[in-house]
């Protein structure tokens, strides 16, 4: 009988809480490389809520958010989306460019920024999990949207209703001085890969 996400208990959220310290830490790291400025990381907050649940996250389905998103591949597949509050994005991209734009606009190194630190700390979570797991996994090239937090879900939410309906959510504050950053990592691994990713991490049940 293939394990889903519905069956997580304490054991398996204490397991994937600790991704979300290691990756955490690990983002923060490779961010503080990119700007060369110390950064400081809250504790995670990692949960486990229905997929309908992902919007209010983000401040319902009509708040404008950036979407960075990815498949992941290897000996596990699936996918996963970092998200951000349009105020997070921008000055995450001012802290990469050096500079003081509170605007709204985003322009192409605006967006390109935003792909490439998506990428980057995206990377770092998924390389804890492969470290953690012995499992070799890849991040596909990363897809941008800038559009209403539902628009942006309602793609994915096709494929995801196939496997679970029920997503991995990471909550990580990144602060550089008086900037903070709010991201939200979700980690939908497909039904079958439920299975050997919770074998690899030697709770399967």
């Amino acid at each position: 009988m293939s394990f889903s996400i519905d069956d997580l208990n304490n054991l398996h959220l204490d397991v994937l809480r600790e991704i979300g310290n290691i990756g955490s830490g690990n983002a923060a790291s490779a961010l503080a490389k990119m700007i060369n400025k110390r950064i400081d990381m809250a504790v995670p907050i990692v949960q486990i809520l229905p997929f309908e649940g992902v919007a209010a996250i983000l401040g319902g389905e009509e708040m404008v958010v950036a979407g960075i998103y990815f498949l992941v591949e290897g000996d596990i597949s699936g996918n996963i989306m970092f998200l951000l509050d349009i105020a997070s994005s921008k000055v995450l991209t001012n802290m990469l460019m050096g500079r003081e734009d509170m605007s709204e606009e985003f322009d192409e190194m605006d967006r390109s920024a935003l792909q490439e630190v998506g990428n980057i700390l995206c990377g770092s979570y998924l390389n804890s999990l492969s470290a953690l797991t012995g499992l070799n996994l890849k991040l596909s090239v990363p897809s941008l949207c800038i559009d209403m937090a539902g628009a942006i879900l309602s793609v994915p939410a096709i494929q995801f209703s196939q496997t679970s309906d029920k997503v991995v959510l990471i909550e990580t504050l990144l602060s550089e001085g008086s900037y903070k950053v709010k991201g939200n990592f979700f980690l939908i691994p497909d039904s079958n890969s439920f299975d050997k990713l919770l074998e690899s991490l030697g709770v399967y049940m």
